[in-house]
């Protein structure tokens, strides 16, 4: 899926937005979040936990999705980086995987769907992020 390109450019660019914020505008919240940075993992986790499942496909594990692991919280000035190691780690697995292929997605991030829906649905959630974050 070389579309999956698209979501490691949007990544770096916000992750490239978090690593310059100072100190106070990180921690600044923002509406649903304690925090900026907290909007950042948060939007990490869900990359990361997408990420595992569409590996799971490109393994050929075909049953239900293994549960996500933690995505760990390393601080505030760490966000960034968290975001474009999740961001990189979902775009590499959506490559890998044929172009309508399912990935099994937790119900929590809307349950299984199609890589390309994967893909939109990273994007959506990474400009929503950078408005939030803005």
């Amino acid at each position: 899926m070389p579309e999956a390109a698209s979501l490691a450019e949007a990544v770096d660019a916000l992750a490239d937005r978090f690593r310059s914020m100072p100190q106070s505008r990180l921690l600044g919240a923002v509406p649903g979040h304690p925090s900026r940075a907290a909007a950042a993992l948060a939007l990490a986790g869900r990359l990361a936990t997408a990420a595992q499942a569409a590996e799971g496909a490109a393994d050929g594990a075909g049953g239900p999705a293994a549960p996500p692991r933690e995505f760990p919280d390393a601080g505030a000035f760490a966000a960034g980086d968290q975001l474009a190691v999740a961001g990189h780690d979902l775009a590499a697995a959506l490559t890998a995987l044929p172009a309508q292929a399912l990935v099994p997605l937790p119900e929590p991030l809307g349950g299984p769907a199609a890589a390309p829906a994967v893909l939109a649905r990273a994007l959506a959630e990474v400009a929503a992020t950078a408005a939030l974050c803005g």
